[in-house]
């Protein structure tokens, strides 16, 4: 299993929304861009309009910090930013954590072929 490498700087966030290919879901919407490195990085943005309070939203980036890093079940060479769209809470984990298996898995595909 590698190591998770984040995406932290603007441009490497500015360049994966430029690229402009992107999946959605019912809480996210996951924008992606192959990249020439063997590991995935991965953003997290999670706004002022999704959740008002900053304790909700470094709730969920470390939520997503921690699904991407123990339970993601594909490995790509591609940077990803993770863009929450609707709030979740801790009852929500495991519809959260299938929602990314789905997406990356989708993503895994478009990608290979």
């Amino acid at each position: 299993m590698q190591p998770l490498i984040m995406l932290k700087k603007t441009d490497e966030f500015s360049s994966v929304f430029s690229f402009r290919k992107r999946i959605s879901s019912h809480f996210f919407v996951v924008h992606y861009r192959p990249n020439d490195t063997q590991v995935m990085r991965i953003g997290f943005v999670v706004a002022k309009k999704v959740a008002k309070h900053a304790v909700d939203r470094n709730y969920m980036r470390r939520v997503l910090r921690e699904i991407c890093r123990h339970g993601l079940m594909v490995n790509l060479e591609a940077d990803a930013v993770i863009q929450v769209h609707k709030k979740f809470v801790h009852q929500d984990f495991s519809q959260v954590k299938q929602e990314l298996n789905v997406i990356f898995e989708k993503i895994q595909k478009r990608l290979n072929g």
